[in-house]
């Protein structure tokens, strides 16, 4: 009976061990089976990523099978060549920078708008005497040398009325803080209203901006997640898999914006340190301009599209038509 009882105790434990072997064996393979994906970002990691980096922690990319490597340009300009060039499968860009390449050929796509209005506004001194871009006349804009910038300016004060050939355009690279924060030039674009403003605004010095939509400038989309033709074509479905698991991450931020924001914080670049308290003004800025309202999160419409391409090409950015329909795709 004893030696009945030590053969039956045995064989549960063999039991139990291929059991147990066989559970860390899926759990090993699962991980196996992750579609491995790359995604640059635009800049370092701000407040605008939170929704990656909590799609990241809170596994919804793996929820879709997806082990995605999150990685930041070594120049502004890298992501969207890298993206053409295949050497990555995504990149967060520009929708006018889109718009520009397909101009010169370069077979790249939006596939999500991430930011659906523009963060790059005209910049003033609260107390300056600017009251509208006509009033630019004779006066400094400062600026990092980006021909878009020059062509919303020129679309601004043209819009109001005033001569924008009385602008005088500085190049200031990228010290557009210093450039506003020591009077060098009596107004600023090319930063962001999410960014430099509240820098320049923690600093002792309170900003006014300007809307380009509200002078002419189309309503464009400032952050856009692009792919390339081929990818698309080659794995679609990957990329749905991807969108699925942002919309998630976006929707968990905005309804815990405190949580979205600690998750972000552990992600910081070491060499451009955030302050959490600049990043909190700036999700409450980004929030309500990244909902697409009644449309899923990402949702792109042609209109948008066309007219960006049309004031591109008519302020000499693109120079051969562009089909707006061809620029995007949603999923």
């Amino acid at each position: 009976m004893k030696k009945s009882l030590l053969i039956l105790f045995s064989l549960m434990l063999i039991m139990l061990s291929a059991c147990g072997k066989e559970t860390a064996d899926k759990a090993s393979g699962s991980d196996e089976k992750l579609q491995k994906v790359s995604l640059m970002l635009d800049w370092y990691p701000n407040a605008v990523h939170s929704f990656l980096f909590a799609a990241e922690e809170k596994g919804y990319f793996k929820e879709q099978g997806l082990d995605v490597d999150i990685q930041m340009p070594a120049d502004t300009n890298d992501p969207l060549r890298l993206v053409a060039a295949d050497k990555i499968d995504m990149a967060i860009s520009y929708q006018p920078e889109v718009l520009v390449a397909r101009g010169e050929n370069i077979p790249v796509q939006s596939i999500a708008a991430l930011v659906r209005h523009p963060l790059n506004q005209l910049m003033v001194a609260a107390d300056s005497p600017i009251q509208a871009p006509k009033d630019l006349a004779g006066k400094t804009i400062g600026y990092p040398t980006i021909p878009l910038d020059e062509a919303i300016i020129q679309t601004m004060v043209k819009a109001d009325g005033g001569d924008e050939k009385k602008v005088k355009m500085v190049d200031v690279g990228w010290d557009l803080i210093p450039a506003m924060a020591t009077k060098k030039t009596d107004a600023l674009i090319g930063g962001y209203i999410n960014h430099e403003k509240l820098l320049l605004e923690k600093e002792g010095h309170p900003i006014r901006t300007l809307n380009p939509a509200d002078y002419g400038v189309p309503d464009y989309y400032e952050l856009v997640l692009v792919a390339s033709e081929k990818g698309l074509k080659e794995k679609k479905d990957v990329y749905k898999k991807f969108i699925a698991a942002i919309t998630k991450g976006q929707k968990f931020v905005t309804d815990h914006p405190k949580e979205g924001l600690s998750i972000l914080m552990k992600h910081e670049d070491k060499t451009s340190p955030l302050e959490k308290d600049i990043e909190t003004k700036s999700l409450e800025i980004l929030l309500p301009l990244m909902d697409a309202k009644d449309k899923p999160f990402g949702y792109q419409d042609l209109e948008t599209w066309e007219k960006a391409a049309q004031w591109l090409k008519s302020n000499k950015m693109i120079k051969q038509e562009v089909n707006a329909k061809d620029s995007f795709i949603n999923f």
